[in-house]
């Protein structure tokens, strides 16, 4: 089991290589920690604190901290979802933290609340009878290679935008968009 103090000195790295800060209030900051160890001894991944995760890695893959939403949200917003990254504008005070709304699409957050019904996920291999939405994508900077529904925000190798991200389209020949 990974310690509080592991996993809040591997969000303070993460904060500090994409330049943003950790929640400046200790307390609540203190809480988001346990929340996202409390999810990683459950789940076996450090799942967001701030929502409701279903437990299967693959459904949610886009909500393991930092989330795929966090870049987006703090650039709009200065802050995650959550509140554990946040900019430099809300730590210097010249931003206020306010609730911000869910950017994670509602079949995800019902799928984790057992509204949605759940699909058996078969494997990493893509076929043309699968049942899910999954498409490979990569980044056209790095060559970053993911399976996923959309590709990231921002590449998780070399920090380029999702714009920079290229479909892999299989067939009798690998096609790129």
């Amino acid at each position: 089991m990974t310690s509080l103090e592991n996993i809040k000195r591997r969000a303070e790295n993460n904060a500090k290589k994409h330049g943003y800060f950790l929640n400046p209030d200790p307390d609540f900051l203190q809480n988001l920690i346990v929340g996202l160890k409390e999810n990683e001894d459950r789940y076996g991944f450090a799942s967001c604190p701030c929502r409701l995760g279903s437990g299967n890695f693959e459904w949610d893959r886009d909500i393991i901290c930092p989330c795929d939403y966090r870049d987006p949200d703090v650039e709009e917003f200065g802050q995650c979802f959550c509140a554990l990254y946040v900019s430099k504008d809300v730590v210097e005070g010249k931003r206020p933290m306010q609730p911000i709304p869910e950017r994670r699409p509602q079949e995800k957050v019902d799928r984790a609340i057992g509204k949605a019904p759940e699909k058996t996920v078969k494997s990493e291999a893509v076929s043309e009878t699968s049942d899910t939405n999954r498409k490979l994508f990569y980044c056209k900077v790095c060559g970053y290679v993911t399976f996923r529904e959309e590709p990231p925000h921002k590449c998780p190798i070399c920090q380029a935008k999702q714009e920079m991200f290229g479909e892999i389209v299989l067939g009798t020949d690998i096609q790129v968009r």
